[in-house]
């Protein structure tokens, strides 16, 4: 059975936890998966306020800005929940390659016989 935070107009993000949840950017204009990172609620807010993407890095336990030192910031263009908003979805605009190593893509290698391989 359905409820207010599944079908309402009501942002109720359903935080784990540890306060976290899920968010993926895609590419405005490929919709290719950019990134998987996660977000608090200081993360979340920002990002609407600044409409640039925020995230809570789970490795140096603080909050960060997308693009904070490299320039490679995510302009957001539009941001999505899931049905039960355990999940964020931001449909952006990268300024530059969305993955630290610089590739466009977090995304840029696939398993193939136990191993990976670019692509």
């Amino acid at each position: 059975m359905s409820n207010d935070r599944e079908t309402g107009t009501v942002l109720a993000p359903r935080y784990d936890a540890n306060g976290l949840i899920t968010a993926v950017a895609s590419h405005a204009g490929t919709g290719e998966l950019l990134m998987l990172a996660h977000m608090n609620a200081e993360a979340l807010e920002r990002t609407m306020a600044t409409g640039e993407a925020h995230f809570w890095s789970r490795s140096r336990g603080r909050l960060w800005k997308k693009g904070e030192t490299s320039g490679h910031v995510l302009h957001v263009r539009e941001m999505r929940v899931d049905c039960d908003q355990d999940a964020i979805w931001l449909i952006v605009d990268p300024a530059g390659p969305a993955c630290h190593t610089g590739e466009p893509s977090c995304f840029y290698r696939r398993v193939a016989d136990g191993r990976l391989e670019r692509i």
